[in-house]
């Protein structure tokens, strides 16, 4: 439809374009400005997610291969190489990271109030490392995106945060630090092996069974610190509680998903005979995390941290689709990643719209405010009935395809999935039932108003999402069916070899 961008290096746009809009807001004068800075934040974000959608329009879903491929020669005589290209396992991870940047932008419109300029200048460079690392061939060129990403992060949360936002901060920083390293070594090994950083080849390598145990484990500790597996999850609840509002949903819509792709793209894809090995005990951890953080949400006091909890829960089912190696099970996990991201998003820009008029998260200061918020109540019941899996939402559709491959596998763990449904349910209902029903017995809410324009504006697209999601999921899962298939083919023939 749009055949220029076949002409052009439409990937490199996507990728440096918020990074341009960064220096742009930097060369700005420094003085009374905060509105233009917000504005050129916002319109480099915009662009970036017209461009993500040319990409879409303009992607064949009958391709297993990546698409619109750049390759340049990086450095001296390795193999080192800027190889970048899109398949239907990145392109709606780069597409929800395109979406939710610039409702961020608009999210942050009026609660930050100190250092806007900057602020603005790490969202965007954000923006550019995580598309970057979804779009990267070369496994080096991955691994500097994908670490480089806790540098914004960590500064957004660390800045911007709440009054315990330092530790907070170092928290996450260090938890991640961790297994970065571990990945880096795995990273080096990799090369003097097999001459080679490019992953489609790294697909077709044969290592030694003792050396790709070893190249798992030190990939899992990276990502299973980012997806966050149990018990590896514990820098989340806090970070989620100390980042602004607009940091916790970058977190828990992308930065989240970095470990499932990283399950997908090197575990089973690089390491399938590895991930054979250890997948009964990833499982195992999978299960603890949906009923263990399920039950731990359901006694938490704090908002935010009963949806970081929730976020450790569905993330467990993401890991449960992703190692059981069949076809639904992975695009289960898939359209689930894809779900959270926009959900959990739309939960915590929801939580942000309480916090901005009352100034606390606890539970039980709110009641009733129904009577005053009544859009601001569907609004959050949408989003509540998506987060437990409500046929006709995009939660349904990733729980059940997840479920169904769940059982295909092993009966008793599709059961064990099918709990995580049930307790959502249970922590999810009993916290809308605290926020909006009954008598508002707190005088302060007497006065809380609904949602404004810019608020609706925010969330308005995100229901649009949920429902064409859960309404008409092939539009999703076509795209993804041939790359996802040509993973778990190398997977048989590599364990039946």
């Amino acid at each position: 439809m749009f055949n220029f961008i076949y002409n052009i290096p439409i990937l490199s746009i996507v990728i440096f374009l918020p990074l341009i809009g960064a220096f742009t807001i930097f060369l700005l004068p420094n003085k009374n400005n905060s509105n233009l800075v917000k504005i050129t934040a916002l319109f480099f974000s915009f662009l970036t997610f017209i461009f993500s959608i040319l990409i879409w329009i303009n992607f064949d879903n009958n391709i297993s291969e990546y698409q619109f491929v750049e390759k340049i020669k990086w450095f001296g005589n390795f193999n080192f190489y800027y190889h970048i290209g899109i398949d239907g396992i990145s392109l709606f991870l780069v597409l929800l990271s395109t979406f939710l940047t610039p409702i961020c932008v608009l999210a942050s419109w009026n609660n930050i109030k100190v250092k806007i300029k900057e602020y603005m200048i790490a969202f965007l460079i954000l923006e550019t490392l995580i598309i970057g690392m979804f779009l990267c061939i070369d496994l080096l060129l991955f691994y500097i995106f994908f670490e480089s990403v806790l540098i914004p992060m960590f500064l957004i949360i660390g800045i911007w945060g709440g009054s315990n936002r330092v530790y907070a901060s170092f928290k996450f920083f260090l938890y991640t630090l961790l297994g970065s390293v571990l990945m880096l070594l795995a990273v080096i090994y990799i090369y003097q092996q097999s001459g080679t950083m490019d992953i489609r080849e790294l697909q077709n390598h044969n290592f030694t069974d003792n050396s790709e145990y070893w190249l798992w484990l030190a990939f899992f500790a990276s990502f299973a610190v980012k997806i966050p597996m149990w018990p590896f999850h514990t820098w989340l609840p806090d970070a989620h509680v100390e980042a602004p509002t607009a940091g916790s949903v970058i977190l828990a819509g992308i930065l989240l998903k970095m470990g499932g792709y990283g399950f997908i793209r090197f575990s089973l894809g690089i390491f399938p005979v590895a991930s054979n090995f250890f997948s009964t005990y990833v499982i195992i951890l999978s299960i603890i995390a949906i009923i263990y953080t399920s039950f731990v949400a359901l006694a938490q006091k704090d908002i935010k941290k009963l949806i970081a909890y929730s976020s450790v829960a569905h993330m467990g089912i993401v890991t449960i689709g992703i190692f059981i190696f069949n076809q639904q099970g992975i695009e289960g996990a898939m359209i689930q990643m894809i779900s959270h991201g926009i959900v959990s998003a739309a939960l915590f820009l929801s939580v942000g719209v309480l916090y901005d008029r009352m100034h606390t998260r606890e539970i039980s200061f709110y009641g009733g405010i129904v009577k005053n918020m009544p859009k601001y109540a569907v609004f959050f019941m949408i989003f509540t009935l998506s987060s437990i899996g409500l046929p006709g939402t995009s939660g349904f559709i990733g729980e059940f395809l997840t479920i169904l491959g769940a059982y295909k596998f092993n009966i008793l763990v599709s059961i064990f999935a099918a709990t995580g449904i049930i307790l959502g349910a249970m922590y999810m209902l009993y916290l809308y039932k605290r926020i909006f029903f009954g008598k508002i017995t707190n005088s302060k809410l007497e006065i809380i108003t609904d949602l404004n324009f810019r608020e609706t504006i925010i969330l308005a697209p995100i229901i649009i999402l949920i429902f064409w999601i859960g309404l008409y999921p092939n539009s999703f899962l076509d795209p993804m069916h041939a790359p996802l298939e040509n993973i778990i083919t190398n997977y048989e023939n590599k364990i039946i070899s």
